[in-house]
């Protein structure tokens, strides 16, 4: 492959990197695993990148390479994911005052995350990442108003799961 070709990858992959992070966040439980299929996304990546032709963004693309590796492992491996023990993990926050209000709310909705299957949970992790319905629809190759279905669906589940007194 040619110089161009892997500066461009490279590059590419610098800057959308957060995003594969993220989804190895949602499907690993650990560190080791968050590593590992980081590094599995990344050979994938690298292994499509020539036939990316750029009809859509390269994050959209980067998406949906990386969502299909990591549904594909975990379904392989057909292991049960534990929510992930968040006391002693790193969390990049900027702020220089720490929210523990915030902190345990996000803990809760992690581990409420973690409860729905794997295409809900790259569904709620794409709409909580701001993508509109119709970048989502493309990047899980659904349609616009399946999209729309499903999230609201999800919605409901996640409600369920957060108050299950329904108070």
């Amino acid at each position: 492959m040619s110089d161009n070709l892997e500066q461009s990858f490279v590059k590419q992959l610098q800057e959308n990197q957060n995003i594969i992070h993220k989804i190895c966040r949602l499907y690993t439980n650990g560190d080791d695993a968050h590593k590992d299929l980081f590094q599995e996304i990344t050979i994938q990546l690298w292994k499509a990148f020539p036939k990316f032709r750029g009809d859509s963004k390269f994050s959209t693309w980067a998406y949906r390479v990386a969502l299909n590796t990591a549904i594909t492992l975990y379904r392989k491996s057909k292991r049960s994911i534990a929510t992930i023990e968040f006391e002693g993990r790193q969390h990049f926050l900027n702020d220089v005052e720490y929210n523990y209000e915030e902190e345990e709310q996000i803990k809760l909705m992690y581990k409420a995350v973690y409860q729905l299957n794997d295409i809900e949970k790259a569904l709620i992790f794409m709409y909580l990442e701001d993508k509109d319905y119709q970048e989502i629809a493309v990047t899980l190759g659904i349609s616009e108003v399946n999209a729309r279905v499903k999230m609201n669906r999800i919605k409901g589940k996640l409600k369920k799961i957060l108050n299950p007194l329904g108070i």
